[in-house]
């Protein structure tokens, strides 16, 4: 059986490769907050307008739409915190 060494590439030490994938993955994990965000301002958008569509909906649906239409903002109002401290 033949040993063959392990040949390290000096281009890139571990240590840097290791601090630029960590601030390339917080870079998409922000921009996916962000699209995150987005999305619930659009459903809760949705929500509130269900919400007040009067008789065209059926109680039930214009009654979970207020709900969800609530706890969606709270989950905005959430996120957003969260990431302002983080900041």
């Amino acid at each position: 059986m033949s040993i063959t060494p392990f040949k390290l590439d000096d281009s890139e030490l571990y240590a840097q490769k290791t601090m630029r994938l960590r601030q390339e993955a917080q870079a998409n994990a922000r921009e996916h907050t962000a699209a995150f965000i987005n999305a619930l301002t659009q459903l809760e958008a949705l929500a509130a307008s269900i919400a007040d569509g009067g008789e065209a909906y059926s109680v039930g649906v214009r009654e979970t739409a207020r709900v969800l239409g609530s706890e969606l903002a709270g989950a905005r109002l959430n996120v957003t915190s969260i990431l302002a401290r983080a900041a």
